[in-house]
């Protein structure tokens, strides 16, 4: 059954969230404040939507046409309420297609961004997949693959726009060397890790820029929880988060 909640700590941006199905997670509102918008970004398309969190979260920094792309028809319906609910229609534009190909509706090379929050998980015969099926396709590579995602943001940006992603440390490899293979400059890395005392990371959050060479900055660490396995300031500080706040249910992927 679908719910309605507020954004975070954005008492005045409400999303359709489905408890059983599908919610959104921590990683796209990180991934959605590591966004850096210029004074010339005009269209923006977040692919794999889901619920439209990352769309949603970006009208907080900019009035630049946004565009989500959900497969899942059930979880486009939570993003559409979602977007009719905060009256953004004229800002965002939700469309239930597959990523692959959808150049050729929304126009090619003609976006400044590309923000997608995708599957993290190779998707294997011996996989452990959720018995949820939206679940499923969120989190494993079942419909696509990190490389294609790579190839079609190229197809969808303009020469030197950008590529933001999120991904789990592990597949860090994968994400340089699909990057570096279909010409994409890698220009910011973040490194999240779970609590203070975490000795690994487990996300990264990458800014890349099509048809330009690397020239990397590696930002200070972001860390989720405190040693009081509360979150910490600066995580509060994204979610618009006052000290009442605790949420247990935005959770990592």
């Amino acid at each position: 059954m679908a719910v309605i909640h507020e954004l975070l700590g954005y008492k005045n941006i409400k999303i359709f969230q489905d408890e059983e199905k599908f919610r959104f997670s921590l990683d796209s509102t990180l991934l959605a404040d590591f966004v850096n918008i210029k004074k010339h970004t005009k269209k923006i398309i977040d692919l794999g939507t889901g619920n439209a969190p990352i769309p949603l979260f970006l009208t907080l920094k900019t009035d630049a046409k946004i565009i989500g792309v959900e497969i899942q028809k059930e979880v486009y319906d939570l993003a559409v309420k979602s977007v009719n609910i905060n009256e953004f229609n004229k800002q965002i534009e939700i469309l239930n297609r597959d990523i692959k190909d959808v150049y050729k509706e929304v126009g090619a090379n003609t976006f400044d961004v590309v923000t997608s929050n995708p599957p993290y998980f190779k998707y294997l015969p011996t996989s452990n997949i959720n018995k949820n099926d939206f679940l499923t396709i969120a989190r494993h590579e079942v419909l696509i693959t990190l490389e294609d995602i790579v190839i079609e943001s190229k197809k969808l940006l303009k020469d030197g726009g950008y590529l933001y992603m999120v991904h789990r440390v592990e597949r860090f490899g994968d994400l340089v060397n699909d990057l570096n293979n279909h010409n994409f400059g890698i220009r910011r890395i973040k490194f999240i890790y779970s609590k203070v005392t975490s000795d690994n990371a487990l996300l990264v959050l990458v800014e890349a820029r099509q048809n330009k060479k690397n020239d990397i900055v590696v930002e200070k660490p972001l860390y989720i929880y405190n040693e009081d396995e509360d979150y910490t300031d600066e995580v509060r500080n994204i979610f618009n988060f006052k000290k009442e706040y605790r949420d247990i249910w935005y959770n990592i992927n």
